[in-house]
Formats: structure tokens, C-alpha cells, sequence
């Protein structure tokens, strides 16, 4: 659970800095607002994809569709985390509700769900397969 939380944490911040410098333009493009939002945005994210994804991997045998739904509540937290931050910070529900238009518009959400729908599927799949840590060969008890 821990190696798919870093690992959306990582690709959501490569996919939104490769989709800003590929379009020329911030991801929340208002003027004054500092990074705030969208570090409080980013941080609920990732405890919302860590939380949908561990309540995922408790099941006996959880299913690779669940990484949808994973995708889809991580990226709706990460949307309605940035409109209150945005409301917050700007105190106006029109460049709140502005800015959460653009993320949809821009392709911002996009990014995020898509990073989220790869690392739970990447988290399932390790949980399917029973992975353990890695081991150097004169680890294992065999020769014992």
C-alpha cells in the first residue's frame, strides 16, 4: 500500500508538471493565490487513494475493477479538496468554482485519475500475487 501511495504521489506530480509544461500554463492559474491549494489538494489525494486503496487490499482476494473506483474517489477528493482550498484562500465562489472548471477543462483531473487507476492497479496486483520484500540470496533460510 505504502509503494502505490508513492508511486501516485510521484506520477501525479510528473503527469501535472509534463501537462504544464506541454500546455505553457500553471495548473491553477490565479493570480495571488500561492501553492497552498494545491498542496493541501494534493496531500488529501494521496490519503484518500491510501485509505480507498487499504480498505481495497483487506479482502481475502480484491478485484482489479476496485482500481477504478479508487481512481475516481481519489481524483473527486482532489477536485472538491482544491475548490474549498481555492474558496478558502480567495474568498469567492466564482474563482473557486473557476478554477475547479479549469482543472476539469485542462486536464489536470485527468491526470490525477489516471495516476491513481495505474497505482492501485499497481497495489492489487501486488497484493494478488503475495509479493514479500526483496531478499539477497543469502537471505533465505534454506541453506540453514
Amino acid at each position: 500500500m505504502v509503494l502505490a501511495s508513492i508511486g501516485f504521489f510521484a506520477l501525479s506530480v510528473f503527469g501535472l508538471g509534463a501537462l504544464s509544461v506541454a500546455t505553457d500554463r500553471d495548473i491553477i492559474a490565479v493570480e495571488g493565490l500561492g501553492q497552498v491549494p494545491g498542496a493541501v489538494g494534493m496531500i488529501l489525494a494521496v490519503v484518500a487513494f491510501a485509505l480507498s486503496l487499504g480498505a481495497t487490499l483487506r479482502r481475502r482476494r480484491p478485484s482489479f475493477g476496485s482500481a477504478l473506483v479508487i481512481a475516481l474517489l481519489t481524483a473527486l477528493v482532489h477536485l472538491a479538496t482544491l475548490w474549498i482550498a481555492v474558496l478558502a484562500a480567495a474568498e469567492s465562489l466564482i474563482i473557486a468554482t473557476a478554477v475547479a472548471g479549469d482543472l476539469v477543462r485542462g486536464g489536470a483531473s485527468a491526470v490525477v485519475l489516471v495516476a491513481a487507476a495505474i497505482a492501485g492497479w499497481s497495489g492489487i496486483a501486488l497484493r494478488r500475487t503475495r509479493s514479500e520484500r526483496p531478499r539477497w540470496p543469502w537471505e533465505h533460510d534454506e541453506g540453514e
